[in-house]
């Protein structure tokens, strides 16, 4: 086993090299495609596939044979946002938050695969979902991902922002208010930001309702995003009690944030 100067174990980093490429990729990659960003041999980035795989940091799928991030990758990401202080800040509060709108409660952040659920806080109102801690959600037709689209950095989402307008654009059902295309989209933001927080009417997941509102830094961009989730789609309408309870939320921990 070799040494680089620094101390370093050249294998590790050649490794690390090639889990970093794959989280970079965005999505599921073949052998070759993975081997020609390391600019490594297939076969040698394939035996890094395999120790990664038996560790539970890669997945490969069956049907296709591409490589993605596994569970155990997807746990040290979350290990690793959830130590941050801005995600514990945002966070003290949930469980109050959940009591007040009687709505269960989700606390994301801005990953590399996405709009990725950090925190999770059940309301009064039972919600039979799939959805759990590691979720991805979608950019365009989810409260979430739309407070992202409007509040997060454009370069951070930028790739994401592209990839589902253009699949949009194949299949307009896949946005059933907006046009999918960039005026759309901007008319779009324009509304979420003039009423200060996103939502959704059962379209994403059939029979929930959704609104979003972005926890924001000095620079006025989101840092996190702070969802409420239930059933009763009055409780999305802008002047519902729980639209107030989630904006003030969002409010004092960005004014808090921006104190720090």
């Amino acid at each position: 086993m070799s040494e680089d100067a620094a101390g370093g174990i050249k294998s590790l980093d050649s490794a690390l090299s090639v889990l970093a490429a794959l989280a970079a990729r965005g999505g599921p990659v073949t052998l070759s495609e993975l081997a020609r960003a390391c600019d490594m041999p297939p076969s040698k980035v394939h035996r890094y596939l395999a120790s990664f795989i038996a560790a539970d940091l890669v997945k490969q799928e069956g049907r296709s044979g591409r490589y993605d991030l596994g569970t155990g990758a997807m746990q040290l990401g979350l290990a690793a946002i959830a130590r941050h202080d801005f995600v514990n800040h945002a966070a003290d509060g949930l469980a109050g938050l959940a009591a007040e709108t009687g709505m269960t409660v989700l606390l994301s952040v801005w990953g590399t695969g996405g709009a990725t659920v950090v925190r999770w806080e059940r309301g009064a109102t039972p919600t039979v979902t799939s959805m759990g801690l590691g979720t991805t959600l979608p950019l365009l037709n989810s409260a979430t991902g739309r407070a992202f689209l409007c509040w997060a950095p454009p370069a951070a989402i930028a790739a994401t922002r592209r990839m589902e307008l253009s699949r949009a654009a194949l299949n307009p059902g896949l946005l059933h208010d907006v046009p999918a295309t960039e005026a759309g989209l901007t008319d779009l933001c324009d509304r979420i930001r003039a009423a200060g927080f996103a939502f959704v009417e059962g379209r994403y997941i059939p029979g929930l309702v959704a609104a979003a509102a972005p926890i924001q830094d000095w620079q006025h961009e989101a840092q996190a995003v702070i969802t409420i989730v239930g059933t009763d789609p009055a409780s999305v309408l802008p002047d519902a009690p729980t639209i107030r309870a989630l904006q003030d939320y969002c409010r004092e921990k960005s004014v808090q944030s921006l104190q720090t």
